[in-house]
């Protein structure tokens, strides 16, 4: 009884959901769920081809990435309508690349706190160089 109750708390947050853009990425979009195989070990990618974020150094101009985001879960996954939110925030925050990657990493590591993972960010070219960033917990 006490699963479903969570459960159905968890559909209403997850049903509730609304991006507001601000000027800051969003950590209290992030949902966590119960681990439906928490005894078993098991990997989950997840990737957003789409991600966008604004130059610092350039106000307004818009830098594009591919995120893949890889995790060994425990006790908990997240939600991934509310990662997409979680994403999609950083669209008018002004960030460096290396700063992006590492809070999503930060942040996805203090929601689920899972046996490991890692996040590995592929810039689009800017000024002739290609980036791409990877942070990994633990």
């Amino acid at each position: 009884m006490g699963r479903e109750e969570g459960l159905e708390a968890i559909k209403k947050r997850v049903s509730g959901l609304k991006l507001v853009y601000k000027k800051h990425p969003q950590k209290e979009l992030l949902i966590a769920l119960p681990n439906p195989n928490p005894g078993k070990a098991y990997e989950v990618e997840a990737v957003s081809p789409e991600f966008t974020s604004l130059c610092p150094l350039n106000p307004g101009q818009p830098d594009y990435a591919t995120v893949t985001i890889r995790y060994v879960p425990d006790e908990k996954i997240i939600e991934l309508k509310s990662l997409k939110f979680y994403l999609t925030s950083y669209r008018t925050a002004e960030v460096f690349f290396e700063d992006a990657t590492n809070r999503i990493l930060d942040d996805l590591v203090a929601v689920i706190k899972p046996k490991k993972m890692e996040v590995v960010a592929d810039w689009n070219v800017r000024g002739g160089i290609a980036v791409t960033v990877r942070a990994s917990y633990p």
